[in-house]
């Protein structure tokens, strides 16, 4: 078995066996780096949001009504099965089981994506930010966190550079155990732009 899905596996064995508890663990948290992205971010009038690795999608609360679709992605079943719990009523939101690395979507869908507490779980986070931007449109808001202890903000501004996207800032705030990036996708992907 090679070593990215070896990695891979181990995430979802992680939160397959924790997912009941992920909101009670996490949920302040997440609060914390939502409300620090959510400061920085612009909406459009039609939103068509990515919440790349969605958990159980703490991030919806936020964003729900920003969003003519919301998208969660997420590799963990249970996990899902926990967000579907919670937001399987609402009609613009839709729950994908896939890897964030081979996004099931179409280029240029999206015209935001949240990945939040995700490039530190991924064998290769230039993979993610590469896949993450096809996925989005011209001038598209990407979020990225890095965690502190794995990312320093040098590595993290080097890695978001190198994909080409433009870095609209990077907060390092003392309560955050992640910088927040607030990133544009300024290179068109299909003809389904705005």
């Amino acid at each position: 078995m090679n070593s990215e899905w070896c990695q891979k596996r181990k995430v979802i064995q992680s939160y397959d066996a924790t997912a009941y508890l992920y909101d009670m663990r996490y949920a302040e948290e997440q609060k914390a780096k939502f409300e620090a992205a959510l400061r920085n971010t612009k909406f459009f009038e039609q939103n068509r949001i990515l919440d790349l690795g969605c958990g159980t999608g703490l991030l919806f609360d936020y964003i729900i009504s920003k969003a003519e679709i919301l998208v969660g992605l997420d590799i963990s079943k249970r996990i899902l099965t926990e967000a579907k719990r919670k937001y399987g009523k609402f009609g613009n939101v839709y729950l994908v089981l896939a890897d964030a690395d081979y996004a099931p979507f179409k280029d240029g869908v999206f015209t935001h994506v949240f990945a939040v507490t995700i490039l530190q779980n991924m064998p290769s986070p230039e993979k993610t930010i590469v896949e993450t931007k096809r996925v989005t449109v011209k001038n598209a808001i990407i979020v990225f966190t890095g965690l502190k202890k794995k990312f320093s903000v040098e590595l993290l501004e080097a890695l978001l550079r190198k994909s080409g996207l433009k870095i609209i800032g990077i907060m390092d705030e003392v309560n955050l155990k992640c910088y927040v990036a607030i990133c544009e996708n300024n290179v068109p992907n299909s003809i389904h732009q705005r």
